[in-house]
């Protein structure tokens, strides 16, 4: 593969993926820099950076002050991610998740530069009362989570910006998990769970498990985000980074149950009030736009990915 990007800056870098992004451009000889509201560069990274930019971004002034002249690329993961708190604070979901990438656009436009921006959105935004696998002409929600409207504002805005010449992909990951990840998805919070288990009555209680999502290892979906980066071309508008088959939440609880040597020793229980009967039973997505325009495929299988999240936890 062609390498024409050498310098890339990423936004939101002290996060989950952030900190694996950094490993995976790092270890391909890439310059790294990063941007973030944080005053420091997350230890486990920093000696992998070349630089660090305390911005907020979505401040124009703030903005004006990143060498963008100097970079390839920007892979822009900063934005509020939690779905949850999303429902709370809906206008300011919005506004953060357009605002970092609609400030960066207008900066780079307004400098003449053609650095490619890849604006990570999510493939929550699918609906998912339509065939499967979801690819990335499928339909789009119009009513659901904050977090997910607030993703779909920020891609229209990526359309705009494109239309007045932005080098800019939308790129659209499903469920990863991995190590490092913190609670609020499933892996971690069914960790956290069978742990508490351990030490109290020996239950976890459960919602419905036979609900299917479709995984990707972390690692898997970051090396997805730097192929894209440096892809000599890019054709499509949009991209899907997801596995393309499901699996049962069932089979990710027995997956960590024996990776955290906790078979046989807590009970599963079903808990009526963390059902959510609207869930659509099966989901997963069609990688195939992904795959021919980098020949990226997933690695890292599910039992690895949960056992390396486990020891990570030790």
């Amino acid at each position: 593969m062609n390498m024409p990007h050498e310098k890339i800056m990423v936004t939101g870098i002290n996060g989950f993926v952030g900190k694996h992004l950094v490993r995976e451009l790092a270890g391909r000889g890439v310059e790294v820099v990063g941007a973030g509201r944080e005053a420091t560069v997350h230890p486990e990274i920093a000696e992998l950076l070349s630089d660090y930019f305390v911005c907020e971004l979505t401040d124009e002034v703030s903005v004006k002050k990143l060498p963008l002249g100097d970079i390839d690329a920007v892979i822009s993961l900063a934005g509020l991610a939690n779905v949850g708190a999303s429902f709370d604070q809906p206008d300011l979901y919005k506004k953060v998740n357009v605002a970092v990438l609609a400030v960066l656009g207008v900066e780079i436009l307004a400098q003449g530069l053609s650095t490619r921006v890849l604006a990570i959105s999510t493939g929550a935004v699918y609906d998912a009362d339509q065939p499967t696998p979801l690819t990335e002409v499928s339909k789009v929600i119009t009513s659901g989570s904050p977090y997910a409207l607030s993703k779909i504002a920020m891609e229209q805005t990526a359309v705009e910006m494109r239309s007045r010449g932005l080098n800019c992909a939308v790129v659209r990951p499903f469920n990863h998990v991995g190590p490092g990840q913190e609670g609020g998805f499933l892996v971690p919070d069914l960790y956290a769970k069978i742990q508490t288990a351990r030490k109290t009555d020996g239950v976890v209680l459960v919602g419905d498990l036979t609900t299917k999502r479709d995984y990707t290892d972390v690692r898997d979906v970051v090396r997805a985000y730097a192929d894209l980066a440096l892809a000599e071309q890019l054709d499509e508008p949009i991209y899907n980074v997801c596995s393309g088959r499901s699996v049962a939440g069932e089979t990710i609880l027995e997956l960590m149950l024996k990776s955290a040597k906790a078979t046989g020793e807590v009970t599963v229980q079903s808990d009526q009030s963390l059902m959510r009967p609207s869930d659509p039973k099966d989901l997963f997505g069609s990688n195939e736009l992904l795959r021919k325009a980098t020949g990226w495929q997933p690695n890292i299988p599910l039992d690895q990915t949960i056992q390396d999240f486990v020891d990570s936890k030790k």
